[in-house]
């Protein structure tokens, strides 16, 4: 593609799960749909590929090296090892933002009335990767409200070149294969509205102005 800088793309898919015993867990709603359909729009390109992806229930992408993780800690270990190898990263996981402080053994028992979780925030990822960018680096936001100043604000302090951001609608969910309305926005202060558009559509799109998006 006329333009395009990387050539090896890390994708991140998918929740993670932070376990609280041995069969509960914390997580969300993603379904891995986004990340996995980015890998596949970049691996058409032609362009090595590299999907780290927590559960899902997803067929693994053809001609891509895989990595199959759990917690929030699992990613981000799995995303150190590999991102030196790669030239544009794209943070599509829905990584959970905290964990229980302490893992049970052991299943933990129902007693009467209430019971107390004590949580501790996971490692930021994104952050984390900011302070030793070394790529185009692309990020993700799903927000309840004001979606466009805080995918601002997380463009800018997370040291972002990209960030792709869609809304919790009622009556319209964000996950799964339905089609949705994302912001994309880069560090030069451009911004396209896109609407409407399947999973597959919006990946392509993002994609290409990832590996044109001028950076560096």
């Amino acid at each position: 593609m006329k333009g395009a800088t990387a050539k090896r793309v890390l994708v991140t898919a998918g929740p993670t799960r932070e376990k609280i015993d041995p069969v509960r867990f914390i997580s969300n709603y993603s379904t891995g749909t986004f990340g996995y359909e980015i890998a596949k729009a970049a691996k058409r390109l032609g362009l090595e590929v590299i999907l780290i992806s927590g559960p899902t229930a997803l067929k693994v992408p053809r001609g891509v090296k895989f990595i199959s993780v759990e917690s929030a800690r699992d990613m981000l270990g799995a995303v150190i090892e590999n991102v030196k190898k790669c030239d544009c990263v794209i943070m599509a996981s829905a990584v959970c933002d905290w964990r229980p402080i302490k893992v049970s053994g052991k299943k933990v028992k129902k007693h009467h009335g209430t019971t107390a979780l004590k949580l501790i925030e996971n490692p930021d990822i994104l952050k984390l990767l900011s302070k030793r960018k070394k790529a185009i680096l692309v990020g993700f936001a799903l927000e309840t409200e004001d979606l466009e100043r805080n995918a601002r604000k997380k463009l800018r302090e997370k040291n972002l070149d990209i960030i792709v951001a869609n809304r919790v609608k009622t009556g319209r969910s964000p996950f799964g294969k339905d089609k949705t309305d994302v912001l994309i926005i880069d560090k030069a202060n451009r911004m396209i509205k896109v609407r409407n558009k399947s999973k597959s559509e919006l990946a392509k799109i993002i994609v290409d102005k990832a590996l044109n998006c001028n950076i560096y």
